[in-house]
């Protein structure tokens, strides 16, 4: 007896020793130990410190330290799931007891299992699911030399802490910080007693215990939860009849890149920092715009490709997927939510009902009625061709006929509307109608001294519609590119006094005339200033100066104001805004006019820290002066009365405005496209709204101009943002200008002025 007893004892520590060597299953290495969670969400931060969001490969892990977790919630742990947890090394020798007999001889389901916090966090972390009792049994041995290991290079307080910033509890919520946000929108450290209950009770079955499937089970469990803590006194019978009579309070935040404030943003710096060295046969032959684009941010903006620029210490580039990067942006959490309210409660409250109701008869809605119906069949089948439901369709071998009776097939979808995803039945091509029929929006609020970005729109809701037009998208900007034209003028000596004929011309542009028309002919035949040129947008007067400057020099000048686009081309028309641009170009430009002829480039980033906390980049505006001071005053002064009595003044009789503002509306041929660019002393903002073709539009101008469609966006978020008294913004502040400053003073000037025409200037 002694001999066999002997063979045991000896059979056991052999067993064990192999397992500790690693010659029976895995036993993970020392320096994995050391930090067994190595694979961090990076976290993207607002300026006031609000989470907007993360970026994860499967888990969205978030680690949070010791002291940032609530007390109650290692209290409900041990209580719930380990009461010697402090007094064991690792394996609980009476639970481990209990459970052989009473589950595993006397077959007592509700006995208990026999594993400690310890080796909980052991399994999870290094043993897959057994596909056998016998697997497990051998699982469950090396987990017991993973929990005396990590006891041994963990401190209990340590131990709980890595427990519940590994624990899964559902609803891509991985840790306990995320888990927190996810089912209450609260930090781990402000978590009450019953919501610690409520989470602690998910860790023996997640998802039996899901608190959005099954809240009424879920109750019951927390109750447990706070009847166990009640008994290892950790709360006085008094609390636990007040807290076992609470709701669940929940507040549910579903966690998902395509959710959340700033989902447009955060998928721009996904895209940006990620970036690798442009490579021309990398983009197709019709990306020419995005590969100069790309091309040039390489070269000039330090935060595009940051990971393929910066390197850990261990020689390898960052990712944002794994390191746990904390991302600082220049966003304000309160200023991007007024932003996307002012977007939305336009859009769905005015603007799109007025669409519908303006093009809703016309057989072509929502197209223009101009067009025939096969540009429109043209338009579909475009749209079909690069649909994914096309693509998968080619790839099982469809023919041309199926896919287009697959297309005409009615089926089950969910589609997005301004109240709420809604389950329909509709065929695939009438969605594509449905989803063409939805305007679009694209917003960017700015600092013009700093070039913070304090608000960021790319479109009305990125899980349906992901196409970003703010900064990504460009559209043609009408009568907004007339500041550019009038700085060069002031730049060549010109003043806001000086007069023009506001009459209709026709200019010979090489061998082939060009006349321009107008939206008014108010003030026809007369002498009128510069200023009251632009204030009302006149385009007569807009061509008049471009005869008399150089279209070179015009485009010269727009490409310092940070303007990329590649169609950009020195012409007469060029004066109108035929050109595409992005709403974020726009914004960046107009940042001249109130920063005193300095331009500033947009600034998404502050900072980039580590997951420790260490600051690895910081981020500083990027300048270039445009214009001169001098000019930069005039142009003020111009901007001014667009909003005081000419195309803006909406601002003041139906807005009440009270503020100095200066701003330009713009509209292009047959309502296409509404801009308005709006600027006060210490915020540039601009705004575009349109269709997602050309084709789609307002049918008359009174519903289609710039100050119907994206004038009141700008109006909206700016009552927001002066309403909110923590953002310190007030309608008193004034723009930067000398008290001794006269506009109509004539200005000296080294610039070529070109007296005698545009023929001069093709010959």
């Amino acid at each position: 007896m002694w001999a066999i007893l002997l063979i045991a004892v000896l059979g056991i520590a052999v067993f064990f020793t192999a397992i500790g060597k690693g010659w029976i299953g895995y036993v993970p290495p020392v320096e994995e130990l050391e930090n067994p969670i190595n694979k961090f969400a990076s976290q993207v931060v607002s300026s006031d410190g609000v989470l907007l969001g993360t970026w994860s490969l499967n888990e969205n892990r978030i680690f949070v330290s010791h002291q940032d977790i609530a007390p109650c919630m290692f209290e409900a742990l041990i209580a719930t799931e380990d009461k010697r947890f402090y007094s064991h090394s690792g394996v609980d020798l009476m639970s481990v007891a209990r459970a052989v007999i009473k589950r595993g001889l006397m077959g007592q389901a509700n006995a208990g299992g026999g594993s400690t916090i310890t080796q909980q966090l052991a399994k999870q972390l290094y043993t897959s699911t057994a596909s056998s009792s016998t697997e497990r049994i051998l699982q469950k041995t090396i987990e017991w030399v993973i929990a005396l290991k990590l006891e041994r290079y963990y401190s209990k307080d340590e131990i709980l802490t890595l427990y519940l910033n590994y624990f899964d509890f559902l609803h891509h919520a991985v840790g306990i910080k995320t888990a927190a946000r996810v089912y209450f929108n609260k930090n781990p450290k402000d978590l009450t007693v019953p919501e610690a209950a409520v989470l602690v009770g998910m860790c023996k079955n997640p998802a039996y215990f899901n608190p959005i499937r099954a809240p009424k089970r879920v109750l019951e469990r927390r109750n447990v939860v706070l009847k166990l803590m009640n008994e290892q006194g950790y709360l006085t019978d008094a609390d636990y009849q007040r807290y076992r009579e609470m709701p669940l309070g929940l507040d549910f935040q579903r966690v998902s890149h395509k959710e959340g404030l700033a989902t447009y943003l955060r998928e721009y710096l996904r895209h940006v920092l990620t970036a690798k060295r442009p490579v021309r046969s990398n983009y197709a032959a019709w990306q020419d715009q995005e590969y100069h684009d790309d091309s040039l941010a390489w070269e000039t903006d330090p935060l595009f490709g940051w990971c393929n620029k910066n390197f850990k210490k261990d020689g390898t580039p960052y990712n944002i997927y794994t390191d746990g990067l904390r991302i600082y942006t220049t966003v304000n959490s309160h200023m991007q939510r007024y932003a996307e309210e002012a977007v939305r409660e336009h859009m769905a409250g005015y603007l799109q009902p007025q669409f519908e109701k303006n093009k809703k008869t016309s057989r072509n809605f929502p197209f223009s009625s101009s067009l025939t119906q096969k540009q429109i069949q043209d338009i579909l089948h475009k749209n079909i061709v690069q649909s994914d439901r096309y693509r998968k369709l080619k790839k099982d071998g469809a023919s041309e006929e199926e896919i287009d009776r697959n297309f005409r097939r009615k089926t089950p979808m969910t589609i997005f509307t301004y109240h709420g995803e809604v389950d329909t039945l509709m065929t695939p091509l009438d969605s594509i109608l449905y989803y063409k029929s939805l305007l679009r929006a694209g917003f960017m609020s700015m600092d013009p001294i700093t070039g913070e970005v304090k608000a960021y729109v790319g479109g009305l809701d990125y899980a349906s519609f992901q196409y970003d037009m703010c900064m990504m998208g460009r559209r043609q900007i009408g009568s907004t590119i007339k500041p550019y034209l009038y700085a060069l003028a002031m730049e060549n000596g010109y003043s806001p006094c000086d007069e023009a004929p506001n009459v209709q011309q026709t200019y010979m542009v090489g061998d082939k005339p060009w006349t321009p028309r107008n939206g008014s002919t108010d003030r026809y035949g007369q002498m009128v200033t510069l200023r009251w040129g632009l204030s009302q947008s006149n385009n007569w007067i807009s061509a008049y100066l471009m005869s008399k400057l150089n279209p070179h020099a015009l485009v010269s000048l727009i490409r310092s104001f940070g303007i990329n686009s590649l169609d950009v081309y020195p012409s007469m028309s060029l004066c109108l805004g035929t050109c595409d641009m992005s709403v974020a170009e726009m914004v960046s430009g107009y940042s001249a006019f109130v920063n005193r002829g300095i331009r500033t480039a947009p600034l998404l980033v502050n900072r980039i820290e580590n997951n420790t906390g260490e600051i690895i980049t910081t981020f500083q505006p990027r300048m270039n002066e445009v214009i001169s001071a001098e000019s930069s005053y005039k142009m003020l002064e111009m901007l001014q009365a667009v909003i005081n009595e000419g195309t803006g003044r909406r601002l003041r009789f139906r807005y009440n405005f009270t503020a100095q503002i200066g701003g330009k509306t713009g509209t292009t041929n047959n309502h296409s496209d509404g801009w308005f660019m709006g600027f006060v002393p210490r915020l540039v903002s601009g705004c575009w709204v349109g269709g997602e073709n050309r084709d789609i539009h307002f049918n008359e101008m009174s519903t289609g101009q710039g100050a119907s469609t994206a004038l009141p966006i700008w109006a909206k978020y700016m009552k927001k943002v002066y309403a909110d008294p923590s953002l310190d913004y007030s309608e008193d502040e004034k723009f930067n200008i000398p008290e001794d400053f006269e506009p109509c003073n004539k200005m000296e000037s080294d610039s070529i002025i070109i007296e005698n025409g545009i023929d001069d200037i093709f010959q």
